[in-house]
């Protein structure tokens, strides 16, 4: 499948962005990834924010291929996307996924469900695809990293 396939399937709307957009995301990002490192958060709220990370670069990915996810399974769909916009190895993909469910049962239904290696690890997974998504985005849309003008 590709993101036209997507698109067809209404999984997603065309999109144009923008350096500024780009350039807002992945302050978004790494403004996330300096606030999971603050001392004294639990486990739960030290994974939700890392993960947000993740979520606004995977965002980023998919702006930058021209698309937006619809309403429905939003987050679902904008981490599966990785697949098809940066390339993310499949089971990193999957840890992702496994994540977002963790996350939604924290913030949603139990506190305490996330362990600190969890937690950790999610942190990881943003850091590195804050790196990946750098250099995909300097080799296929290095106009987007011009920022505001």
């Amino acid at each position: 499948m590709s993101l036209k396939d997507w698109a067809r399937n209404g999984w997603l709307t065309e999109h144009k962005t923008s350096p500024q957009e780009i350039t807002d995301l992945l302050r978004v990002a790494d403004r996330d990834l300096a606030d999971c490192q603050a001392k004294g958060l639990s486990p739960d709220w030290h994974l939700n924010i890392a993960y947000n990370a993740a979520l606004q670069l995977a965002t980023a990915a998919l702006a930058a291929g021209g698309y937006r996810s619809a309403r429905e399974a939003h987050h679902y769909r904008v981490i599966q996307s990785l697949g098809l916009t940066i390339t993310l190895d499949k089971g990193l993909i999957q840890r992702l996924d496994q994540f977002r469910k963790k996350r939604n049962l924290s913030d949603y239904e139990r506190a305490g469900l996330v362990s600190e290696q969890e937690a950790d690890e999610m942190e990881a997974l943003a850091r590195d695809l804050r790196k990946q998504m750098e250099g995909w985005l300097k080799t296929h849309h290095p106009q987007l990293l011009k920022g505001p003008k």
